[in-house]
C-alpha cells in the first residue's frame, strides 16, 4: 500500500482517530543485532552470542534489543506517511511505550499506526500516533506506545 501523503495541518486533521497502515515487513538480522550492540556498547550475551542463547537463553535463539526495534520506527514510519511540504520533523516523545514481546534474530517486523490526535500548536502541529511493531507469525507485538512528533509545515 502506498503511504499515506500529508501536506499541512488540515491534511493531518482527516486522519484524526484513523488508521494510518502498516509497513512492509522488516527483518532483523543478527548483522544489524551486532551493530546496535557495537553503536551503543549493550553486548549483553542475549543479543550477540548465539550458542550462549541457544543453550542458556530463555528464547532459543539471540534477540534484538528492545531499543534496536524502537530505533526502526523512523525507516518504517516512512513507508506509512509521507510528510511533505516541511520545514521540520522533531521527535518529541514516546508515551506508554510498553516492550511486549522480544524480537528472535531474523524475525520479520512491521509497524502499524493510527493518528490518535492531531493539534495545532500555534503553527507547529503535534501528532501523537499509536503504533505497534507487530512480528510476523506472532500474536503479540514486540512494543506498543503512542510516538508524539511535531511537524513544522512551510
Amino acid at each position: 500500500m502506498p503511504p499515506v501523503i500529508i501536506g499541512s495541518f488540515e491534511e493531518f486533521e482527516k486522519y484524526n482517530g484513523q488508521s494510518l497502515g502498516t509497513s512492509e515487513y522488516f527483518q532483523i538480522t543478527q548483522e544489524q543485532i551486532n551493530i546496535f550492540a557495537k553503536a551503543t556498547h549493550d553486548h549483553q550475551w542475549i543479543h550477540t552470542d548465539p550458542e550462549r542463547a541457544k543453550t542458556e537463553g530463555a528464547f532459543g535463539n539471540t534477540i534484538a534489543h528492545g531499543y534496536l526495534t524502537l530505533s526502526i520506527v523512523p525507516h518504517l514510519w516512512e513507508q506509512i506517511v509521507d510528510v511533505r511540504n516541511l520545514k521540520m520533523m522533531i521527535n518529541y516523545g514516546i508515551e506508554s511505550l510498553r516492550f511486549a514481546n522480544p524480537v528472535l534474530v531474523n524475525s520479520e517486523v512491521r509497524l502499524a499506526a493510527t493518528l490518535k490526535n492531531v493539534a495545532n500548536l500555534r503553527g507547529t502541529v503535534k501528532a501523537e500516533v499509536e503504533v505497534k511493531l507487530e512480528i510476523k507469525d506472532q500474536k503479540k507485538p514486540a512494543f506498543t506506545g503512542v510516538l508524539i512528533f511535531l511537524y513544522h509545515f512551510q
